[in-house]
């Protein structure tokens, strides 16, 4: 064989893609386990090198969820005195949604489907619980006879919206949850405590429309607890995250659940056949 075969063939092998790694930034490949680990989404087959060009969107977005997770939570619970999310309305404009919302982006450039997913509800959701902390939106006194925001904000009407409103989201969260079954058991956890809480503030809002105080503060401040523990546990995920992409030496753990199921990272096509 000449010796430019030889030199050909030795350069095919080089440019052939590896099926059972994917290559990070700095061309080191990583387990299945180490990506699921630091993108919180099964490994999935993608067109283009992005992820080795652009670097982890998913921390930077779990940051601004959990400052402004922690904080909400700790005011639902009346931590110091606290008693009204007016004075930290920025948080659900700002914090949480500007860089759940970059995160966003670059996890759908990247082809990271479900973190995609999960930073994109949490940024609308916070987006769409701070107008509710506004009074210059006046929401809650169209529900007023004489444009009285406080009154509007007892009736019946604004509360049982906001009830079913968070009912909803209940619901949603319930089957992000499903999913995150196949990533690790600290991202099922927060979507578990998350999904409590949800339902929990939602019955909050019930007992209001009720006039039933008592309950409705009982069942705010365990939603707000169920809340902390999700904080709690997303600065967790968040610095192992930080900690594997910083290349500290330590293995946290996170519980892997990626091996009970099948393999992931083949095509669409693929999983269709073998279905």
């Amino acid at each position: 064989m000449s010796s430019s075969r030889v030199e050909e063939i030795r350069e095919y092998d080089m440019e052939k893609p590896n099926l059972t790694h994917v290559q990070s930034v700095g061309g080191m490949t990583i387990s299945p386990e180490l990506f699921e680990k630091l993108y919180l989404t099964p490994k999935t087959p993608t067109a283009g090198d992005f992820r080795k060009r652009f670097a982890n969107p998913t921390p930077l977005g779990f940051v601004g969820f959990v400052i402004t997770d922690a904080t909400f939570a700790m005011i639902l619970m009346g931590w110091g005195g606290a008693n009204s999310l007016s004075g930290v309305a920025g948080m659900f404009f700002f914090t949480g949604p500007v860089l759940l919302l970059l995160s966003t982006i670059f996890e759908w450039v990247q082809g990271n489907f479900f973190p995609m997913m999960v930073c994109g509800i949490f940024a609308v959701f916070w987006l769409s619980f701070g107008v509710l902390q506004l009074p210059s939106w006046g929401l809650a006194a169209a529900y007023s006879a004489t444009g009285n925001s406080a009154e509007g904000a007892a009736t019946v009407g604004y509360n049982a919206a906001i009830a079913l409103y968070l009912l909803a989201w209940g619901f949603a969260l319930l089957t992000f949850f499903i999913f995150t079954l196949k990533t690790n058991a600290v991202f099922a956890m927060i979507f578990g405590f998350v999904t409590t809480a949800s339902f929990i503030l939602s019955a909050a809002y019930w007992r209001v429309a009720m006039e039933d105080y008592v309950m409705a503060m009982a069942l705010q401040k365990a939603g707000g607890a169920c809340l902390f523990v999700v904080a709690m546990l997303g600065w967790y995920i968040t610095f192992v995250m930080m900690a594997a992409e910083m290349r500290l030496t330590t293995r946290l753990p996170v519980g892997d659940l990626s091996h009970f199921w099948p393999a992931t990272d083949v095509t669409l096509n693929e999983m269709e056949k073998n279905a």
